[in-house]
């Protein structure tokens, strides 16, 4: 899958698809049965699939830190979407410039001689544009003009409830891991390269792997059972594990970070990529009085991970 990182990078080659625009934040079953469609009409029309994202999120430009959290992050929706069989992504700076665009202008430049789609699926709530004047009804008239198709995204449900990014937020804020997992197709996870932190696990005997978190805010905290996945000779393995998602109050940290100490592991995991599943949440993270309490309760939060993940 190929990477277009703004408008003056797209080549010639990048141009004549079929697109969609959003966040595709999770990429989740309503995201991929979007995404099922473009491939279709792309095999149609022997032409790309593309997806057209914002970095930062519309709303995280707006709103900073009080946007909502992200359940993925550019990387790991990246990963995702090449999954579903994207052929190209073009990940558009959202700023000013963008932010000041009149609608003919973001169709024009984007949509016919940045990428010449030839067939758009957007929801018919979408907006864009100076004072987000542009609509689907805009778009649909501008693909009259220009020769590309303008279609609604179908809703997709599940017991009877919308699929959305929002929702997946809310039941992952109620620890409902297995609820969220129904929307988004899978479990719940989290990847990155494994950096070296202030290996205090490893003090305590219970080494760590650790990996930046790369939100602002986090849609999950907390303790949690989780399952590993660790590429090796060119094929994945999974490790048990017990994960801490958040800050460390503890040792007074504020950056948040993801630490996984996987059971029965030996061996060094710094610099590796580690995919992080979540599978149930153990305890809510805590101060303890002493490092002594500290290791007394992570020896517990083991055996509650063991009992869980042999269920």
């Amino acid at each position: 899958m190929q990477l277009i990182r703004g408008l003056h990078n797209i080549r010639p080659e990048y141009r004549a698809c079929v697109a969609t625009i959003g966040n595709f934040d999770g990429v989740h079953l309503g995201h991929r049965t979007i995404l099922e469609a473009l491939r279709q009409q792309a095999f149609e029309l022997g032409v790309r699939v593309c997806v057209i994202t914002f970095e930062p999120q519309p709303r995280e430009f707006f709103q900073g830190n009080n946007a909502p959290a992200r359940l993925t992050s550019l990387r790991e929706k990246l990963s995702l979407l090449e999954d579903c069989g994207v052929d190209q992504v073009l990940c558009l700076p959202f700023g000013s410039k963008l932010q000041n665009m009149t609608p003919d202008e973001f169709v024009m430049d984007i949509l016919v001689e940045g990428l010449d789609v030839r067939y758009l699926i957007v929801g018919d709530d979408f907006r864009y544009g100076l004072n987000r004047a542009g609509d689907f009804f805009h778009l649909r008239s501008m693909g009259d003009r220009h020769g590309f198709e303008v279609c609604d995204t179908r809703t997709v449900t599940h017991d009877q409830n919308r699929i959305s990014s929002t929702k997946v937020r809310e039941l992952l804020a109620d620890a409902d891991l297995k609820g969220a997992e129904h929307l988004l197709g899978r479990p719940f996870a989290m990847f990155g390269r494994v950096i070296k932190g202030q290996q205090l696990g490893r003090t305590l005997g219970f080494p760590t792997a650790n990996i930046r978190v790369c939100r602002n805010r986090l849609p999950v905290q907390g303790v949690f059972a989780v399952r590993s996945w660790l590429e090796s000779h060119g094929s994945l393995k999974s490790y048990d594990g017990v994960a801490n998602l958040g800050t460390r109050p503890t040792v007074d940290a504020t950056t948040a970070l993801l630490e996984v100490h996987l059971l029965d592991f030996k061996g060094d995991l710094y610099g590796q990529t580690l995919r992080v599943e979540f599978v149930k949440k153990i305890r809510d993270a805590q101060k303890f009085e002493s490092l002594e309490a500290l290791q007394a309760a992570i020896n517990d939060d083991v055996t509650s991970a063991r009992d869980i993940l042999t269920d």
